[in-house]
């Protein structure tokens, strides 16, 4: 019998992890909805070529707005802008429809609206500084 390295000892645990993992994710996909664990699929009342729909409102005591814009390279927001008392927030839309801002980079939400939103909550009342991008 081969003596045991740390290279085999090693590949035998890789192995077996890679094993279960394809198990696991073969019974999660046979359980699994065919569009995807939770996943929020626009259906053809809530889908807009043109884009989402333009909001302006008090949420939580700051004014967040938000609507199409024609031009000025927002090629990442998908020609939206978003603004929490008038300042703009760099927002940028996903490939799976959700939406990401700066603020709030690593908890993505279904719109613009709830970008705006989940900023004002994250600031916690301070103001919002404008974002340079490069």
């Amino acid at each position: 019998m081969p003596e045991l390295t740390r290279r085999r000892a090693l590949g035998a645990v890789g192995a077996f992890t890679a094993g279960a993992g394809v198990q696991i994710l073969a019974a999660h996909s046979a359980t699994a909805s065919p569009n995807g664990p939770s996943a929020h699929r626009p259906n053809a009342a809530e889908h807009h070529h043109g884009g989402p729909e333009a909001f302006d409102e008090v949420y939580q005591g700051r004014h967040i707005e938000g609507r199409p814009v024609t031009g000025g390279g927002h090629h990442h927001g998908g020609a939206y802008a978003v603004f929490v008392d008038g300042v703009e927030l760099h927002v940028m839309s996903n490939a799976d429809g959700s939406w990401i801002s700066v603020v709030s980079h690593y908890a993505p939400v279904p719109t613009p609206r709830a970008a705006a939103r989940a900023a004002v909550v994250e600031l916690q009342g301070a103001p919002l500084v404008p974002f340079a991008p490069n």
